[in-house]
């Protein structure tokens, strides 16, 4: 059996530019290459697409990760290679691979299979740079603001109150927490800082909701980097940094273009990591191709409780689009570990954990469809140790709740193996629908948090310290208006990693609070989780190599 990063090096790849003439008549001076195989679009292209109508917008999501894997983006590839095999018009958009999960434990983000999006290895390692330039525009900003301290601290900025923190595209938890300005009064004043994944940035989020240069710029001007002495807050715009950080992202706001294994055209753009960020595809992207294609299939983090719940109650709401069907994501071997099944033994058939672990599918799929309102159909991705009983099973209890589950088989035979869930999903685009976000803009954020907890996740209510009380009533007068962005544990509805099915009666705990003023939403951090994650024991970065001609070897 030939691994992922082979059966992609094996792949007859098309010059993405003639693709993309011939596909959707794109005129070449609207693309710039990146070698053969990857392109930016240009600004000039998607303002010329103003005034058409939109497509239809398909979102996948899964449900909670677990280590035996769901396959969301996947099955995101193979749905829109289906899609364009059943004669339509169809364009996939993803998020981009984070370097940390690469050389970590997840993995890269391009599918897997016969379901991937190429060229593999350029995406999953550095790609066209956009990672870089969001970490260079990151740590400009608290360059800037410790030479501001240094250099007299005219604004009066507290030291002890420095809300910016610096970030890296690397999982290093030696960074959490780290002393700057050590070595004498020539290398700044000592304080406390530390380091977060580049994909929790905040300038990272105002990438992907951005749909201009000059929304950008006005984003990253509104960036919160700290308060004075006397609590008054300061703001990027009065370091006037948000014009030096524009120039390094102007490029990156570009769109980028490759292409799956079928040579069907995807956009990949925007950060990943749902579990601590929003986690979604770039608004620019998703809007574009939503004017090019009939059907626009997109991915959103992690399993639904996360990435779904903050692609309709942030990007939707940010964007004024809706997705008019969903797709959630499973697999036999997950539901069996959500069951109770240990990793080492998910080969065995076991129809009773199988039934277990059902109701962490059954949450997700009522969360989607009573909460909101919007059709789904279930994808079982097919494995080969799944037995017959097993699929049917599954089947039978999703069709007892009214909806479709379809076995999937895209990862082995590509497009073909989900033509039938292509089906399924293009009667569940026509569907009406009653689409609605989980809570108002005018309900205050503390009910935001808790709304979120109890309605999607099945806690009894939310615990928090005094002080994150009193800081949420402080932030209540000016950020009611914001949607809240839930950082906590992927594996479970709960702060508890370890606690997997549909758990019920737990009370969710928030730990931090972070005002994200620039992209306009309250980051909530919950329980254990972590912005700058760690390395495992063995991490992947042992397996990879490269060989004397430059051939990529051990990614996955």
């Amino acid at each position: 059996m030939f691994s992922d990063i082979e059966i992609a090096q094996q792949a007859k790849l098309r010059p993405i530019v003639e693709l993309a003439q011939e596909k959707f008549g794109i005129d070449p001076i609207h693309l710039d290459p990146y070698g053969p195989y990857k392109a930016k679009l240009s600004f000039d292209y998607i303002r010329g697409l103003e005034g058409r109508s939109n497509g239809k917008l398909i979102l996948v999501t899964a449900i909670n990760p677990t280590p035996a894997g769901e396959g969301k983006t996947t099955t995101t590839i193979g749905l829109g290679d289906a899609l364009n095999r059943l004669g339509k018009k169809a364009l996939i958009c993803l998020r981009e691979p984070s370097l940390g999960p690469c050389f970590g434990i997840k993995g890269g983000a391009t599918g897997g299979g016969r379901a991937q999006v190429a060229p593999m290895e350029d995406i999953n390692l550095h790609f066209t740079g956009d990672f870089h330039a969001v970490a260079a525009a990151h740590n400009l900003l608290a360059a800037l603001v410790d030479n501001h301290i240094h250099h007299g601290n005219a604004l009066g900025l507290d030291v002890c109150q420095i809300a910016w923190r610096r970030v890296i595209d690397m999982n290093d938890r030696s960074l959490r927490r780290i002393l700057v300005g050590l070595g004498g009064k020539a290398n700044g004043r000592p304080r406390e800082d530390g380091f977060d994944i580049v994909v929790a940035s905040e300038v990272m989020a105002i990438l992907c909701l951005a749909e201009s240069l000059g929304e950008l710029k006005q984003r990253l001007a509104n960036v919160l980097v700290g308060y004075t002495r006397a609590g008054a807050p300061v703001f990027a715009r009065d370091l006037q940094a948000q014009g030096a950080m524009a120039a390094l992202l102007k490029d990156a706001m570009r769109p980028n273009l490759v292409q799956t294994l079928e040579n069907n055209l995807v956009f990949i753009h925007g950060g990943p990591f749902a579990n601590i960020a929003h986690g979604c595809n770039s608004v620019i992207a998703t809007k574009t191709a939503l004017k090019m294609a009939d059907y626009v299939v997109t991915e959103a983090g992690f399993g639904a409780d996360l990435g779904a719940e903050k692609f309709i109650d942030i990007k939707c709401r940010k964007a004024k689009i809706k997705p008019d069907a969903v797709v959630l994501v499973a697999t036999v071997r997950a539901l069996k570990m959500h069951g109770g099944v240990a990793k080492e033994k998910l080969q065995e058939p076991n129809l009773p954990a199988l039934e277990a672990g059902f109701a962490n599918l059954e949450r997700h799929l009522r969360n989607i469809r009573d909460h909101f309102g919007l059709p789904c159909v279930v994808a079982i991705n097919h494995f080969t140790s799944d037995t017959e009983a097993e699929l049917a099973c599954i089947q039978n209890k999703v069709a007892a709740l009214g909806a479709k589950a379809v076995i999937c088989r895209h990862w082995a035979e590509g497009g073909v193996g989900a033509e039938e869930l292509a089906r399924q999903v293009l009667q569940a685009v026509e569907q009406p629908s009653d689409f609605r976000y989980l809570y108002r803009d005018d309900l205050p954020l503390w009910e935001k948090i808790e709304t979120i907890a109890t309605k999607l996740y099945g806690a009894v209510g939310v615990a928090a310290e005094a002080k994150i009380k009193q800081q949420l009533q402080r932030l209540d007068e000016q950020y009611r208006h914001y949607p809240v962005c839930i950082a906590k544990t992927q594996y479970s509805f709960t702060n508890d990693p370890d606690l997997r099915g549909a758990p019920i009666g737990h009370t969710l705990t928030i730990r931090e609070i972070r005002p994200a003023h620039g992209a306009e939403f309250l980051v909530v951090i919950c329980g254990d989780i972590m912005t700058m994650p760690g390395l495992p024991k063995y991490p992947a970065a042992l397996q990879i190599d490269v060989d004397e001609n430059g051939r990529i070897l051990g990614l996955f």
